[in-house]
């Protein structure tokens, strides 16, 4: 599995780390930015970079940070196939992946630990989506909707 990373200023610390444990857990992952802190930056760049290489990459994912992480999340679901959400614990992240095969993680740099962020890491990339007749239901709603707009 493919791994794209992002952040803008306020994320890019974190995103480091990130970098650095995703190196150490010997998975691929490509780094789209920022590649060094420049306080003038703009989220938007990095979240459209990332979802539309997730989107257009099935099997893939994404974490993207932002401050609140609010901003890159809006624009990340603005692409067909992204479910993306902000993290809040290591229970919803499970319940993501599980349910609704999210496909983008979000952190809140300036409202996250380290701690917390790395544990959230490790459970979007362990978990497992559940193939079962409902999820697929609703993914299937969210397809349609995407083909609509």
């Amino acid at each position: 599995m493919k791994i794209y990373i992002g952040a803008d200023h306020r994320g890019f610390e974190l995103k480091e780390k990130i970098a650095k444990w995703l190196f150490e857990m010997e998975h691929a992952y490509q780094d789209l930015g920022a590649t060094v802190l420049d306080p003038n930056d703009d989220y938007p760049k990095f979240a459209e970079d990332v979802a539309s290489l997730v989107a257009k990459n099935p099997g893939s994912r994404g974490v993207l940070l932002c401050g609140s992480g609010v901003g890159v999340d809006v624009v990340a679901n603005k692409f067909d196939g992204i479910r993306s959400s902000v993290g809040k614990s290591v229970l919803q992240i499970e319940a993501g992946r599980q349910d609704d095969d999210m496909n983008v993680l979000v952190i809140a740099a300036d409202y996250t630990t380290e701690k917390e962020t790395k544990a959230m890491l490790i459970a979007f990339l362990e978990t497992k989506y559940v193939d079962n007749a409902r999820h697929e239901r609703r993914l299937g709603e969210i397809e349609k909707i995407e083909a609509n707009n």
